[in-house]
């Protein structure tokens, strides 16, 4: 097993990691190296790794050293080390408020929460090939958000999953009411992970192919009416981000924007607010990465 390691620089890490993890969707170990150096790290057989052209594209004027080493036997334990179970919290409750669950995402092979049934809501994702196990922020602050969703409109009616990845978003929202709940990915491996961690979960979604890029226009599921009136989440990097808003047909009752960096949001709920008249009503940041609530009323 290989472990290939591409250090950069600290400050431009975060822009070099949303890229990184369009060629890694599974996700990266990071480890600071040093104050100002950072270091993103996959493990893979021989052929399974990203190319180093691709890596020294993705890493551009940011990149350090790009490494590679034979690992340990006990990498396995090291790759389950770093995907840790995740809690998000559920939102304070206020008059009139549904009273919804705190969501915990975690593999299969963590045990499951110790709280009482009803407190918590149990995911778990399995990392294979597919991008949204919980641990990354901009997954975080989409549930953080969806919670907030689910509480003050209540978890009812259709929604969209733009990006679905490995599904985790769409599970949760069919676990907090949501239906029916549609996942739409360009990635093939993501798709077939999505249904499996559904299945996993014992949750009823669908999940579909489709580039949003290439792929035309959405496709209209029957509960949706003619274009979109679900509530939709899109956990995607600012370039897909801003083609939905110039493409998408109509807006949505709600949209739930993640994927963007922080100094990006202005932009991208401009262009929602231009097109569709959608006004923030919620914004959340960690780190360099950030998440916004749009609505149509």
């Amino acid at each position: 097993m290989i472990r290939l390691a591409v250090r950069v620089r600290r400050e431009q890490a975060e822009i070099v990691l949303a890229e990184l993890l369009e060629l890694v969707p599974a996700g990266v170990e990071e480890v600071q190296i040093a104050p100002e150096t950072i270091e993103y790290a996959v493990y893979g057989a021989p052929g399974e790794l990203p190319s180093l052209p691709d890596l020294k594209a993705v890493a551009g004027e940011a990149l350090v050293e790009i490494s590679t080493s034979e690992t340990p036997g006990d990498w396995q334990e090291r790759w389950k080390r770093f995907h840790r179970p995740v809690l998000i919290a559920a939102p304070p409750q206020s008059a009139g408020a549904r009273r919804v669950p705190a969501l915990r995402v975690r593999p299969p092979w963590e045990p499951a929460s110790e709280r009482p049934g009803g407190e918590v809501e149990e995911i778990v994702i399995d990392p294979g090939q597919a991008f949204g196990t919980g641990g990354h922020a901009s997954t975080r602050l989409c549930l953080e958000l969806l919670l907030a969703l689910a509480a003050r409109e209540g978890g009812a009616g259709p929604l969209l999953d733009l990006g679905t990845g490995s599904g985790v978003l769409a599970i949760a929202a069919s676990r907090l009411g949501f239906a029916p709940v549609l996942g739409l990915d360009h990635e093939r491996e993501s798709v077939e992970a999505a249904r499996a961690n559904a299945a996993a979960n014992d949750v009823t979604i669908e999940v579909r192919h489709f580039d949003l890029r290439t792929g035309g226009p959405l496709p209209v599921h029957p509960p949706y009416g003619p274009g979109l009136s679900a509530i939709v989440l899109a956990n995607l990097l600012r370039p897909l981000l801003l083609e939905l808003a110039r493409t998408m047909p109509r807006a949505p009752r709600h949209l739930l924007a993640s994927g963007m960096l922080v100094e990006e949001v202005d932009e991208i709920t401009g262009a929602f607010a231009e097109r569709f008249g959608l006004r923030e009503r919620m914004r959340r940041a960690s780190g360099e990465w950030a998440a916004a609530w749009l609505a149509a009323d």
